[in-house]
Parts: C-alpha cells; sequence; structure tokens
C-alpha cells in the first residue's frame, strides 16, 4: 500500500478538489475488492451547507444504490482519518479496509475500526498533511 495506489491518488485529487472550491480538504474514494473505483467524493460541507456530506459520505453517495456485496471486501481511502459518522459509514457497508492519507490533524475512530475487525493503513502522507495545514491556517474559522 503506498501514496501512488489509484484509490489513494482518486482520494487526494478529490481533496484538493475541495479546496479548489474553497471547502475542506478531505476527500475519499471507494474501490471495490476487484480494484474498480466504485464512487468517489469529497467534503461538501461548506459547499452545499450540509452537516454530514463528509468526503466519506460523499464517495458513499457517489457510487449510487449497490447491492450490499458490492461493499464487502471494499476498500475506502480517505485523505483524513474517518470522523465517527464515516467510521460509522464503513463499518455498516462492511467495508474491508480503510487507508488513511494522515492522522496528525485529527485522529477519528481507527480504533474502533480495528477493533471491530477492519484493517487500518495509516500512510502518513506529506501532502495530506500541507493540504490541511494550509486550509487551517487560511480557514481556522471553517476547520
Amino acid at each position: 500500500m503506498s501514496a501512488s495506489d489509484p484509490g489513494f491518488r482518486a482520494a487526494v485529487e478529490e481533496a484538493q478538489a475541495g479546496y479548489d472550491e474553497g471547502g475542506v480538504p478531505i476527500g475519499a474514494c471507494l474501490v471495490a475488492k476487484d480494484g474498480t473505483i466504485i464512487g468517489k467524493g469529497h467534503n461538501l460541507r461548506v459547499q452545499k451547507g450540509s452537516a454530514t456530506l463528509h468526503a466519506e459520505i460523499s464517495a458513499l453517495e457517489n457510487s449510487g444504490r449497490l447491492p450490499a456485496t458490492a461493499y464487502q471486501g471494499a476498500t475506502m481511502y480517505t485523505s483524513l482519518s474517518p470522523c465517527d459518522m464515516c467510521t460509522g459509514a464503513c463499518i455498516l457497508y462492511k467495508v474491508s479496509r480503510v487507508v488513511i492519507g494522515e492522522n496528525k490533524t485529527f485522529v477519528g475512530g481507527e480504533e474502533y475500526l480495528k477493533h471491530r475487525g477492519i484493517e487500518v493503513v495509516v500512510l502518513d502522507d506529506e501532502t495530506c498533511k500541507e493540504l490541511m495545514r494550509k486550509f487551517i491556517n487560511e480557514k481556522p474559522d471553517v476547520w
């Protein structure tokens, strides 16, 4: 697992898109067991005035309505450690692995994911950390 993985690259691209739109730069990409991208998205709380459109939720929303089997064995790539809501969504949809770009800015439900049998990989990616530092520096009131 590395930062060059297509699913992770898509999550980082989504984070950048969120930043470019003036939103919170967190991106996610859901990849099926066979390596196919099911859905991707970014945090839209600012852009849509939403309380719940976090990156992982956005990726699930953009996946469309799929049979439960489509999520089993899938990997959720996310640029930042998932919050409790997004952790719960990964558990609900039986995602097998969560790959996190960075968890220095925020640590979410990683231990709970592990407790529920989900593999957690933290890449400690400098691009993700820098994007969050830049955003927080520019818009501390939004963060």
